[in-house]
């Protein structure tokens, strides 16, 4: 089962990504050239937060029991993933691709440009 560790090392494999900490000390959000796609915290239970298509969160909802809407997010665009057997880690990371894709998807051309060019 996929651990804290594991996702940053694979969030920070994504072009663009940084790290931070904008709203207190555990709660580590991952960005996109300035816009989040992720975030977990680093104190409580491994559970990630993840940018999704609003008409998809609810389904992942709906057959999922790991998924629930985004914790302390957005519910329409946000859903909270706690991995365990019910979701295998090739779909959390799946749906974390999905999430930057979308992330980027609304970036403006010279920012979608800007990864293109990062290699």
């Amino acid at each position: 089962m996929m651990n804290i560790e594991e996702f940053r090392d694979y969030c920070l494999a994504k072009k663009g990504v940084t790290e931070e900490f904008p709203f207190d000390e555990s709660t580590l959000v991952f960005k996109v050239k300035g816009k989040m796609f992720a975030l977990t915290d680093t104190d409580d239970d491994f559970r990630v937060n993840l940018k999704c298509d609003p008409q998809k969160a609810i389904e992942l909802r709906e057959h999922y029991n790991a998924v629930s809407p985004g914790y302390h997010m957005n519910k329409k665009h946000w859903n909270t993933v706690m991995p365990n057997d019910d979701v295998a880690d090739d779909i959390i990371y799946q749906w974390t691709d999905d999430s930057y894709e979308l992330v980027v998807s609304g970036l403006p051309r010279k920012l979608q440009d800007e990864l293109l060019e990062e290699s």
